[in-house]
């Protein structure tokens, strides 16, 4: 079993209560407050957290918690030569949290952000869904060596390559 597979492998997906009352505490709020300096996986950064608070204009929040930015007032950086946006992720920092629309959005695939426009679900869509690789959700296909179910051996089929003949 994979560390990832364990329940000390998903050290980063607390609820949201249980981050609650770690902060009650005032020793998890020095360690918060150190991992939130220190880390750049646990959220933001000091620093994202400043550039945030001075240049940011929230957009909007999706369905994952993860809170998305741009530029006051959409200005143009000159060295980019169009506006900077970003995202704040809920907890553990996994761009496959980001869904498709916002990821549409903040890779300037399109100009109006999700929150700013009104999109008819079709039928046919299905819900958006992190990656699951290095979980036990993580597909695995027979034949792999970490599939439930084992490959049967050769039956002849196959013939190995000698490179004498």
């Amino acid at each position: 079993m994979a560390v990832l597979d364990t329940a000390a492998g998903r050290w980063h997906q607390q609820t949201q209560r249980q981050i609650r009352s770690n902060l009650a505490n005032p020793q998890m709020k020095i360690t918060a407050a150190l991992l939130r300096v220190l880390t750049w996986w646990n959220g933001q950064t000091l620093n994202t957290q400043i550039w945030t608070a001075l240049f940011g204009e929230l957009v909007g929040n999706d369905e994952f918690g993860n809170t998305y930015y741009r530029t006051k007032g959409g200005k143009i950086d000159p060295a980019l030569g169009f506006e900077r946006r970003w995202v704040i992720y809920n907890g553990y920092a996994e761009a496959s949290t980001v869904g498709p629309a916002w990821h549409g959005w903040l890779h300037h695939t399109v100009d109006t952000p999700p929150t700013e426009e009104t999109v008819t679900p079709r039928s046919w869509w299905k819900p958006h869904r992190p990656n699951l690789t290095g979980t036990s959700a993580a597909q695995r296909p027979s034949g792999s060596t970490l599939a439930q179910v084992r490959r049967p051996k050769a039956t002849g089929d196959y013939k190995a390559w000698n490179p004498g003949r």
